[in-house]
């Protein structure tokens, strides 16, 4: 399949490189693919440079958000939460009307510092807003409550028994982003929550997340949904 992730940092490069080595035919999308690829610095969590991880993964090509997303048969958005309406405006309404957008931002304000609190809540939800914004494509929320290397290898952490939820308008999409989640990224448990105005709920666990970060000392760690 062919599949677009808007985003270079440790969420996108982590998606993107699972995907490839499951054979689908990836682009990652930036605003700036050169001067991207000419940052040789590691991320703010040690993930690779850009430009050393675009070395070793060169069959993923980096690419403009529009350029990426119009290559996609399904997108899914890696943007920070504060870039995310900007970075879809770049990648185009016509290169995602009618595709599934995979949703896995957090609406996370960081302009009083650590911890961050949240751009929006409680009444509305940053995949409402993209929602919103792009009615004609398909957007569905997950992925968000969990750290980068456990979106894509659950199995990782308590051989994967733990809850990954699933929330969007379209009903097909949800369902398929569901299976997606199954087939690609070993996720056993999961909850669909209906609509996009159960995203509210995910995105605001994210102050929990973060605490229970801070007391445990490590982000490999997730919840489970006991019943």
């Amino acid at each position: 399949m062919k599949l677009a992730v808007l985003g270079t940092g440790m969420v996108g490069q982590t998606l993107a490189a699972k995907l490839d080595a499951l054979g689908h035919d990836v682009r990652l999308g930036t605003r700036d693919p050169a001067a991207t690829l000419a940052r040789t610095e590691p991320g703010a969590f040690g993930n690779p440079s850009p430009a050393a991880w675009a070395a070793a993964h060169p069959r993923i090509g980096v690419v403009t958000l529009a350029d990426a997303a119009a290559h996609g048969e399904v997108v899914v958005n890696a943007l920070s939460g504060a870039a995310t309406l900007a970075g879809l405006e770049q990648a185009g309404a016509d290169h995602l009307a009618g595709k599934v957008l995979i949703d896995v931002s957090n609406p996370l304000d960081f302009s009083r510092g650590m911890p961050p609190s949240l751009s929006v809540c409680n009444t509305d939800s940053l995949g409402e807003q993209v929602q919103r914004r792009f009615p004609a494509a398909r957007v569905v929320k997950t992925l968000n409550t969990v750290n980068a290397n456990l979106m894509v290898d659950p199995g990782a952490l308590a051989g994967g028994d733990h809850t990954m939820f699933v929330c969007g308008d379209d009903a097909d999409a949800r369902r398929q982003v569901a299976g997606w989640l199954r087939e690609w990224f070993g996720w056993r448990d999961v909850v669909e929550l209906g609509d996009l105005t159960a995203a509210r709920g995910p995105e605001m666990f994210l102050p929990l997340w973060l605490r229970t970060w801070g007391a445990l000392g490590t982000a490999s760690f997730s919840f489970k949904v006991v019943r």
